[in-house]
């Protein structure tokens, strides 16, 4: 009596750089990280939207840049609604179920 371990079937990706089991999904941990670290970089860009002003030290050089040079307040908030519809497909596609298996 044999018997055989089944074999797995892996794709390669890349040229062989990404394997993945045949009918994995997303990790836990990435489905988790991705959406935090696009929320984590919306709110960096509105603390941070016109330069460190309340840094003790370099706070009124950036003060005075900003009086110079002008805001740019329009274009953040764009990068910020890149960000968002960005954030909105990841969440698509790490929850909708994998289908590039053959």
């Amino acid at each position: 009596m044999t018997t055989q371990s089944p074999k797995s079937e892996l794709n390669d990706y890349a040229g062989g750089w990404i394997t993945e089991r045949k009918g994995t999904d997303v990790p836990v941990f990435l489905k988790i990280f991705f959406p935090v670290l696009a929320i984590a970089m919306i709110a960096y860009l509105f603390l941070f939207i016109n330069g460190e002003v309340n840094h003790s030290t370099r706070g009124s050089l950036v003060q005075q840049l900003n009086a110079v040079t002008g805001t740019a307040n329009g274009f953040m908030y764009m990068v910020a609604a890149m960000i968002s519809i960005y954030l909105l497909l990841l969440i698509a596609f790490l929850f909708k179920k994998s289908d590039h298996e053959e």
